[in-house]
């Protein structure tokens, strides 16, 4: 049963992949039907066709391997300087020029003239180059947003769900009493699993953080105000002084650090509580911005992911995982003993993830990602208005095939990184269980 659920689980996660790499290619299809320019080709996937079907000048298609997809405009980088679009260069740099030049023309058909890629003005093809990370971005964020809202998160509460029995310093890391541990300030007043804190000196408190940061704060007297069967009651403790682990500017704990504070003494039980529409959209910036945070931070991890995948490291909870062991996450969902409900929703937010990691990605200014495009586009626009501003010639479209040369040594960097997570992904593998 277990492995016909992980495989469920691979097949729903590999679905919701090919509609967002589908989705993707959508938004560079319309965008680029829109303005005018010919796509010979929208395809799904790499490798052989497994399937298409042509549909006026576009031939719709799905191919054998789901790792990605195109869409093939004509004329996505002008002619040389003389015009000319074939090779003509034995020099293996200039030969990546024209190869990439004369591929971009290669479908040409009479009347392309005017419904070339590169004759639209940089704007257009700003919009037609970001409309795939975009779509990405958009669907990252439905489904965020739907589940954050619909659903909700995994929160800390005010509730007591079980009182400590004597101070630790959470640096020893022991859960056990020993001798000469004193009375937990906690159970020495008479704080009860179950009691629902609704003030702490005084002062109303709704939610964990909130508390949290009052307890950090309080050595010494203290009066809690809890809910007990019912009725409400006024409770007495002296705080101790204790090393408990340091937060984040996001409130979360810092691994093996450690700073001296305020200590009640109890663990604060957890629900799921669905946010609001501005907490979720606050949720999703927090999402976006780790994100970039990961993508820098991605070179320093390469060591540990080495490690991981070669040698007896351990793979780390924030190492990067590709599609492979993002799919085995997917089917690992399925097998954890939990409702079908929480099921549902750490898949949508694996597959939210993965969009929000699309979109980063894609914008990285270098090619051969849109985001390549893009800068090419925008530098384009900058050095023509320069020109028309200093009244000298229009320098007219910038030649990104020019950058095809960095664009394979960026091809191969990113491709010998996926091959690295690939066999961590397969060795190694992040699990959640």
């Amino acid at each position: 049963m277990t492995i016909l659920l992980t495989v469920l689980g691979i097949l729903v996660f590999l679905a919701g992949l090919l509609f967002s790499i589908a989705w993707h290619e959508l938004g560079h299809l319309s965008t680029a039907k829109f303005f005018g320019i010919r796509v010979p080709q929208y395809m799904v996937g790499f490798g052989p066709t497994i399937w298409s079907r042509k549909k006026g000048d576009t031939e719709y298609g799905l191919k054998a391997i789901p790792m990605g997809g195109f869409v093939r405009m004509i004329g996505m980088f002008p002619p040389g300087p003389d015009g000319r679009i074939e090779a003509r260069s034995t020099s293996p740099w200039r030969s990546m020029i024209e190869d990439a030049r004369s591929a971009a023309y290669e479908e040409l058909e009479p009347g392309d003239e005017k419904r070339l890629f590169y004759t639209r003005a940089p704007w257009k093809r700003v919009i037609v180059m970001f409309a795939g990370p975009f779509m990405n971005l958009v669907l990252a964020a439905v489904i965020f947003i739907s589940v954050a809202m619909g659903f909700g998160f995994q929160t800390q509460t005010t509730t007591v769900a079980g009182v400590q029995k004597c101070v630790i310093s959470q640096s020893d890391k022991r859960d056990s009493c020993e001798k000469g541990d004193p009375v937990s300030p906690a159970r020495a007043a008479g704080l009860k699993e179950g009691d629902k804190i609704v003030a702490f000196n005084g002062k109303p408190v709704d939610d964990w953080s909130t508390l949290s940061n009052l307890i950090r704060g309080t050595i010494g007297p203290a009066t809690i105000t809890v809910q007990r069967d019912g009725t409400e009651r006024v409770l007495h403790a002296t705080l101790a002084k204790n090393m408990v682990a340091a937060k984040d500017s996001d409130g979360q704990a810092v691994p093996d650090k450690y700073v001296p504070a305020g200590y009640l003494g109890f663990a604060a039980s957890t629900e799921i509580i669905p946010l609001s529409f501005v907490d979720s959209v606050d949720r999703m910036g927090d999402m976006i911005g780790n994100g970039v945070e990961s993508i820098i931070a991605l070179p320093s991890k390469i060591p540990d992911l080495w490690s991981a995948a070669f040698g007896d490291g351990p793979r780390k909870d924030d190492s990067p995982v590709g599609v492979v062991g993002a799919a085995r996450i997917g089917g690992e969902v399925l097998t954890l003993d939990i409702p079908a409900q929480n099921q549902i929703a750490m898949m949508l937010f694996l597959l939210a993830g993965f969009n929000l990691s699309l979109f980063l990605f894609n914008m990285l200014p270098l090619l051969p990602f849109d985001g390549g495009h893009v800068a090419g586009a925008l530098w384009e626009a900058l050095r023509r208005r320069l020109a028309r501003l200093f009244k000298r010639p229009d320098p007219g479209p910038f030649d990104v095939a020019r950058l095809m040369p960095v664009a394979y040594v960026v091809a191969g960097i990113f491709i010998c990184f996926t091959l690295l997570v690939l066999v961590a992904d397969v060795f190694n593998p992040v699990k959640i269980s």
